[in-house]
């Protein structure tokens, strides 16, 4: 059962990205402010849950929180500033767009660059112990699920309907025969070293 809260007498917003490890497409984080003891029994880390039930659980979530906020940065931008940071962008992004004002950022993870005025606590597997940061990593997940289904429309020959971008044995084939897309990340090892004999 997860926690609803680090701290129940102040603001919390959990925090979490989707997409760290992809060959394409942006990496995307969400922040969540829920009501003060929420509960739902169905929520857990998003890599947990099914796509149906993520999905499921997506408007619920919408509905519930108290705000929500969701950003986005996109592969040209992970290029320039790396992976890491990008993620932490990403976040800070989330957190901009709360119209409630957290006073305290539950982060997933064990690294994070502070965000401006607001104290942070960043918890590994957080998204498997708060509620807050499961609702982030939910959302998180399905935004860019979402924006990867209809880049597929574009660029089908990588199946991201399918992979999300991830470096599965399909799309890195794919990558072999048809080279990489303007949507992948150019500083990633796209393809594999040629094996030494």
């Amino acid at each position: 059962m997860l926690r609803s809260n680090f701290n129940p007498d102040i603001i919390e917003a959990g925090c979490d990205e989707a997409g760290r490890g992809c060959l394409a497409g942006p990496v995307v984080a969400a922040a969540v402010i829920l009501p003060k003891d929420y509960s739902n029994n169905l929520l857990n880390d998003s890599k947990k849950i099914s796509k149906a039930k993520r999905n499921k659980l997506r408007p619920i979530i919408e509905q519930d929180a108290l705000d929500y906020g969701i950003g986005i940065v996109y592969e040209e931008e992970i290029d320039k500033i790396n992976i890491l940071n990008a993620s932490f962008k990403a976040m800070h992004l989330a957190i901009e767009q709360l119209k409630i004002q957290p006073e305290h950022l539950l982060i997933d993870g064990n690294r994070f660059h502070s965000y401006p005025d607001i104290p942070h606590s960043c918890i590994i597997k957080g998204d498997g112990i708060f509620m807050s940061i499961a609702a982030a990593s939910i959302l998180a997940k399905c935004f860019r699920d979402e924006y990867m289904e209809k880049l597929h429309l574009e660029e089908p020959n990588y199946e991201w309907h399918k992979n999300k971008g991830y470096p599965t044995q399909r799309h890195k084939k794919a990558l072999e025969v048809f080279g990489a897309s303007k949507y992948h990340r150019q500083s990633f090892t796209l393809f594999d070293p040629p094996e030494l004999f």
